[in-house]
């Protein structure tokens, strides 16, 4: 479908007249070729700039008075739940029809921001798709400098992150009846260790802030100091990741060895920021019995360098700690053995910092309930802090400092800075053994808005983009970045909408249903370039993942029996399988067989567990009972039989020998294949039809022996 008829389709009726005219635009442009003998002027040029600035002008005026319409509505909804809340301690307290009105006034708020950011990207859209229509077909280029004028007037850039920290709190207090959740706020600005269940999505630009308004509506933002106004530079957080010029820990977390280490240095907000959390995350297989953690202590920014080097002790970081008395004497030695496990490895292992990821987050929380937690991380943006290519950016500094959160960062050079097109999804939960994630978090992750990718790694992702040519082995979804990853609107009872409409009569489903089939808003002859990898199941579960993700369960009937049925087949499949929300649902854009550029090879991290090992023992040792079985055969025809039975034994000998040595050979390679981790078939496909053929050779032969004696 033409990008024309999408934005007749998806266009909210009441912003109709302000939507860019797309086929105006597009047919004046094509009249005005034919027209000409398709030779375009300088005269007709100015034309068609004219006319795209108006229709800028057009779109920007409106979204910048809608965003001021909105604005205004907040604050009025603010002064209207603070009354009603301090309402509720005087002698007329509010009623319940009160918070259901002002929950409704809110949630059209929501749809109001939500419809403004649909209109806003579905505008920038349309001006980057008759632009480029215009240099296709006119051989002027116009991109380069009416994108200058689209910078001038960025309707398309507001993120809405202000007003969705105020909705939010707003949110909170009308759901909650003036009663919010009280806790700590900073839940893991304090904590120091961190055990969760964990899973990360990437999130389509498009929808962003859909995703944002979504979570609200369930979670409040996390606000670290509702004291003060938010301000964009609060949502940053900065990592420094170490790593030596071999790359020992980028290996060992891209093969997720057992107590693979990753270091890193943390702050959030600024440059300004005195406060610098000092990081080790090590990875614990499964069969450990124990979970992957996070664990950190705090330094001031001026005793980093020292510290690193060794000339400031653990002693001295922790000196003031000790004196004041504010935590435990445990806590306080457990600290200290971190650091001094963390000093001796950056020694040890000659650590220098190698990439930077900067990003902000959003953070949805109850704040001092880690139950569920789901952060959302834009802007995502991996630089480079490591001088093996002879440049050294850091000067000897533990990070570089001619940046800092000034993003897209467009002061350096495009070979040490890595923009991550997507939002990045973690939802982190803490429930106990057996107990469900809430049904609205399962139906968050499994509809249209985001995309699995298990084990994703800021760290990974940047070293193997960044340093190419240092990396033989890179994670699965480098190779597929440029596979679009949107994918049509899945109905859901989480769907944005207004109070008193229903929500399949919303113009973003229309939209969506009418959508490219993988949700790729192309023109058709920008269409050819889709889908990267050639023969690309776009179905298929992602590599390294469960291979029952993708499984099917049978469809509701009105026949009673069937039903019955199929409810028991469904509960067999819970409990066999469980419900988990690390389950890649169908319709995942990525392909689980993907061909790895030149020079590299594609690691997919293969589970090991000691019961392999074993099993490989066992194995190993039922075929070497068996060679010994057939030797006992051929020894007894050789010792007690007739010439005849002698001769033949010598075949069941030739049997036995071969099944040990064949099955030594088998056991040593799966062994070095197990230790290496590497992803091969361990199917032997060879041995049990090998042995069978020398078998019944064997045995052919002492017939023939005995029939040849007579």
């Amino acid at each position: 479908m033409k990008f024309g008829e999408q934005l007749n389709r998806a266009l909210i009726r009441e912003y109709s007249y302000y939507y860019i005219c797309y086929d105006d635009l597009k047919n004046d442009l094509e009249e005005n070729l034919e027209s000409n003998g398709q030779v375009w002027s300088e005269t007709l040029e100015t034309q068609f700039l004219e006319s795209l600035e108006l229709e800028l002008d057009k779109v920007y005026t409106f979204c910048k008075v809608k965003h001021n319409e909105v604005v205004r509505r907040v604050k009025e909804a603010q002064e209207q739940v603070h009354s009603t809340v301090r309402a509720l301690d005087s002698n007329v307290p509010p009623s319940e029809l009160d918070f259901e009105i002002l929950e409704e006034e809110l949630s059209d708020i929501i749809a109001d921001v939500h419809d403004l950011a649909k209109f806003s990207r579905l505008n920038y859209t349309g001006f980057q798709k008759i632009i480029k229509k215009h240099d296709k077909k006119t051989k002027f280029i116009l991109r380069p400098v009416f994108q200058v004028r689209l910078d001038s007037k960025p309707f398309f850039k507001e993120n809405y992150d202000d007003l969705v920290v105020k909705i939010s709190q707003l949110y909170d207090l009308v759901r909650t009846r003036g009663n919010p959740i009280r806790g700590d706020a900073a839940s893991g600005g304090k904590q120091q260790n961190f055990v969760r269940q964990t899973t990360k999505y990437w999130v389509h630009p498009d929808n962003i802030t859909e995703l944002k308004l979504i979570i609200l509506k369930h979670l409040p933002v996390l606000v670290f100091n509702s004291n003060k106004e938010f301000e964009a530079e609060d949502s940053a957080i900065t990592s420094i990741y170490y790593d030596n010029e071999d790359l020992d820990l980028y290996y060992g977390r891209l093969r997720k060895d057992e107590g693979a280490e990753a270091h890193r240095l943390r702050w959030y907000g600024g440059m300004g920021s005195d406060t610098i959390f000092v990081e080790r995350k090590t990875h614990r297989e499964d069969w450990t019995g124990e979970k992957s953690v996070k664990a950190r202590f705090a330094l001031k920014e001026r005793y980093i360098n020292e510290f690193l080097h060794g000339k400031y002790t653990v002693e001295q970081a922790f000196a003031k700690m000790r004196k004041d008395g504010k935590k435990s004497l445990k806590e306080i030695e457990n600290l200290e053995a971190l650091a001094t496990e963390v000093q001796y490895t950056m020694l040890k292992k000659k650590l220098r910092p190698v990439v930077r990821s900067f990003y902000n987050r959003t953070a949805f929380q109850l704040p001092g309930d880690a139950r569920v937690r789901i952060s959302l991380d834009t802007e995502l943006t991996m630089v480079r802090e490591d001088n093996f290519d002879g440049h050294n950016r850091t000067n000897n500094n533990w990070r570089r400092m001619d940046i800092g959160v000034d993003w897209p960062f467009s002061q350096l050079p495009e070979k040490d800075v890595c923009r991550f097109p997507y939002a990045v999804l973690e939802v982190k939960l803490q429930t106990q053994l057996g107990q469900e994630p809430p049904a609205w978090v399962r139906e968050l992750v499994g509809s249209h808005l985001v995309e699995p990718v298990p084990k994703f790694s800021k760290f990974i992702h940047g070293v193997a983009s960044l340093l190419g040519d240092k990396t033989d082995s890179i994670p699965f979804w480098l190779p597929q970045m440029d596979v679009d990853i949107r994918k049509p609107a899945i109905p859901t009872h989480i769907n944005i909408s207004r109070p008193g409409r229903d929500e399949n009569d919303s113009d973003d489903d229309i939209y969506e249903s009418q959508s490219h089939p993988n949700g790729n808003l192309l023109d058709v002859e920008e269409s050819v370039g889709y889908g990267a990898i050639a023969g690309a199941d776009h179905t298929a579960p992602h590599a390294g993942t469960r291979p029952n993700a993708a499984r099917k369960t049978p469809q509701t009937s009105s026949n009673p029996i069937l039903r019955v049925y199929r409810q028991a087949y469904a509960a067999m499949d819970h409990y066999l399988h469980g419900d988990q929300i690390t389950k890649v649902p169908e319709g995942t854009v990525f392909d689980t067989q993907v061909s790895a550029p030149p020079g590299k090879t594609i690691c997919v991290p293969v589970r090991v567990e000691p019961k392999v090992y074993f099993a490989t023992e066992r194995t190993f040792l039922s075929w070497l009972s068996i060679g010994l079985t057939l030797n006992a055969v051929a020894i007894s025809m050789l010792n007690y039989g007739t010439d005849a039975t002698m001769v033949a034994s010598v075949g069941f000998f030739l049997t036995a020998l071969v099944t040990i040595i064949y099955n030594g050979y088998v056991y040593c390679k799966r062994v070095v294949n197990i230790r290496m981790k590497h992803a091969v078939d361990y199917q032997d496909k060879i041995g049990p039809p090998l042995v069978c053929g020398f078998l019944v050779l064997s045995t052919l032969f002492s017939f023939y022996c005995k029939w040849a004696d007579y």
